[in-house]
C-alpha cells in the first residue's frame, strides 16, 4: 500500500463509536472532516489531546469540522472515557486496526528497547471532496490542535 499523502483520497472507515453507535467517514462527504489516530485512552498524552479538540469543539464547528478520534480502544472504553473527560467528539473503536492500517498509522514502535505493535500519533484533514488536505505523523501535543484549526480554516 503506498503511503496516504496530501491529495490522497481518504479511505473510508466503519467503525463501532461511543454510544453504540457507528462512525463512517462517507457520513460526512461534503464536510471537512478531521480524523486523528491515537493509541490509547485515559493515557497523558492521549488525553491533553482528546482535552484539545473539545476545549476547540465550538470553534471546528464554526467551520462546519467533524471531528473523530480513533484508537484500538473498545468502545466501553470510549464511553468511560468520554464520560470522564466529557469530551465533545466522535470517538471510534478500532480493534482489528483496520483503519489504523488503511491510514498507515499501524506500525512498528519501539520502548524501552522492545518493539511492538501501535498507533503512530497522526492526524488527517479531510476537505469537503474527501481528499487528504493536510496530515500530521509522530504529533507531539502542545500546539498541535490549534495547528489543525488554523488549517481547517484555509478549507
Amino acid at each position: 500500500m503506498s503511503e496516504l499523502a496530501v491529495g490522497s483520497a481518504a479511505p473510508d472507515f466503519n467503525l463501532e463509536a461511543d454510544g453504540g453507535q457507528r462512525v463512517k467517514l462517507s457520513d460526512f462527504s461534503g464536510r471537512p472532516v478531521v480524523v486523528y489516530f491515537y493509541p490509547k485512552d485515559n493515557t497523558p498524552g492521549c488525553t491533553k489531546q482528546a482535552i484539545g479538540f473539545t476545549d476547540l469543539a465550538a470553534e471546528f464547528e464554526k467551520l462546519d469540522v467533524t471531528i473523530i478520534g480513533i484508537s484500538p480502544d473498545s468502545v466501553a472504553k470510549h464511553d468511560k472515557f468520554i464520560a470522564k473527560h466529557d469530551l465533545k467528539l466522535k470517538l471510534g473503536a478500532d480493534p482489528d486496526q483496520e483503519a489504523s492500517n488503511a491510514y498507515g498509522v499501524w506500525v512498528e514502535k519501539s520502548m524501552y528497547g522492545k518493539k511492538y505493535m501501535g498507533v503512530e500519533r497522526s492526524t488527517f484533514l479531510i476537505d469537503k471532496s474527501g481528499k487528504i488536505a493536510n496530515l500530521w505523523r509522530k504529533v507531539k501535543i502542545p500546539g498541535h490542535v490549534e495547528a489543525v484549526l488554523e488549517a481547517a480554516q484555509d478549507l
